[in-house]
């Protein structure tokens, strides 16, 4: 009979109590309603243990529970503020913090990547590890020619842990409703399962890497560090110093937070244009601001192929819905699949839905912020609302569901950030559709990697 590691029986022990923790405190809750307790109260108490609990347990783990739940970080913004509050440091933890592996663990996986003699690769290689993520951790190193690097070394058996640990919190999705109500979190775990296999090889890591490095060379805006060396489990990059997002997003200033989050915004949009790539990793944990102003992009493992950039129609959509189409704007929905051709609907309801989510770039500057988000959050997923009766009746199409959640996730990080931009003119620039027609001929030709 094959002996179960200690480690497997553990992490599944720990996932296992999510789903126990929270019979618990509904049979909590139910008592607390015997006895008179207000059922707001008894929820919002329920809500809140749940969470602590949720993420305590994730933060103890690497493989999928950890990617969920960085996953799930970037919508803190959207969270109550009397929950996000306690748990904003749990949240922001997880997207740069797990335990670490030990330097023997490392050596070994150095030898069977890069041969016996690694060593002779780097001047130095610090065995502490800089920072630790889902399926790997980062070293600091000195490369052989001199110049700092950060070598991402896999965990042995990521893997396996990866594809076990989103197998089971597929399972318990639900839980996550007790977070944000409203939420459904089934496509984004069955999304990330799709996306593990890529982001397990760091060969093509490597490769995404490479493309949007030679794409954004000399970017006055955006910094992507070289490839230096790869195999599919250790990848050798430059290292870039600058300071973490979670740092700005925690207590940096406006300036700092208004030019992040324009970067963001500029990467989000020009990517696709000049690479034909959407980095899909949103989290901030994946990003520093460089001393020089410019955004470091870090962690290409996810990312979203986009032949010929953002879909034009997305743009056009976008455009038309501002100017008040709804006609054109249901045609549209219909011919993409979000909306059934046969579905008895109401154009006019259909851009009532959509209306409130183009506010950021129905001015020529918006100001993301948590409370904005909230509220579109509330109005999406209160029952009794009109908006939560529409989106009933949509649907997100396969071929949209990678380029949704990042942009979810992205909008979750402008709105930590608090940020203000002029992000309409930055759509108008490399969004495909949203410039009016006479104004397509002064936008710039696409930058294509060498």
């Amino acid at each position: 009979m094959t002996e179960i590691p200690k480690s497997a029986v553990a992490r599944t022990a720990r996932l296992a109590s999510l789903p126990l923790g929270l019979a618990g405190r509904a049979a909590l809750g139910l008592g607390k309603r015997v006895t008179g307790m207000a059922a707001d109260v008894v929820s919002a108490d329920v809500q809140r243990r749940t969470a602590e609990h949720l993420f305590s347990v994730l933060g103890q783990l690497k493989g999928g529970a950890m990617k969920m739940g960085q996953a799930l970080s970037v919508f803190e913004a959207a969270l109550p503020e009397d929950l996000a509050g306690p748990y904003r440091a749990a949240l922001t933890k997880l997207q740069e913090a797990a335990p670490p592996l030990p330097a023997a663990s490392v050596h070994k996986v150095l030898h069977e990547s890069l041969g016996e003699d690694w060593r002779d690769l780097f001047k130095e290689f610090d065995d502490k590890p800089a920072a630790a993520a889902s399926i790997g951790q980062v070293h600091r190193a000195v490369w052989a020619d001199g110049r700092d690097v950060a070598v991402k070394v896999q965990y042995p058996g990521a893997g396996a842990a990866l594809r076990s640990d989103l197998n089971q919190m597929a399972r318990f999705a639900g839980l996550f409703k007790a977070i944000q109500p409203g939420l459904d979190v089934k496509p984004l775990v069955q999304e990330i399962r799709d996306r593990v296999t890529e982001e397990l090889d760091y060969e093509l890591e490597a490769t995404s890497q490479r493309a949007f490095a030679a794409a954004f060379d000399g970017d006055p805006d955006i910094c992507v560090p070289q490839v230096l060396k790869s195999s599919p489990r250790v990848l050798v990059t430059e290292w870039i110093e600058g300071v973490p997002l979670s740092t700005i997003i925690a207590s940096g200033t406006v300036e700092e937070r208004d030019t992040a989050g324009t970067r963001m915004a500029l990467l989000h949009f020009s990517a696709p244009a000049r690479v034909e790539l959407l980095h899909a990793d949103p989290h901030p944990g994946n990003f520093r601001m460089l001393p020089d102003g410019r955004l470091g992009v870090l962690d290409f493992g996810a990312v979203a192929r986009l032949p010929g950039g953002h879909p034009e129609v997305i743009g056009r959509l976008t455009r038309l819905a501002l100017a008040g189409d709804a006609e054109a704007v249901l045609v549209g929905l219909q011919d993409e699949g979000f909306v059934k051709r046969d579905a008895k609907i109401d154009a006019a309801a259909v851009l009532s839905y959509i209306r409130p989510m183009l506010d950021p770039v129905a001015e020529p500057k918006f100001r993301f912020s948590r409370a904005w988000l909230r509220a579109e959050a509330g109005r999406l997923a209160n029952p009794k609302s009109p908006a939560y009766a529409m989106s009933r009746q949509l649907n997100l199409p396969p071929s949209y569901m990678l380029t949704h959640r990042v942009t979810l996730g992205s909008i979750g990080v402008l709105c930590q950030l608090e940020a203000e931009a002029p992000y309409r003119e930055i759509i108008e620039r490399w969004l495909p559709g949203f410039a009016e027609p006479k104004d397509l001929a002064k936008k710039p030709r696409r930058r294509k990697a060498e």
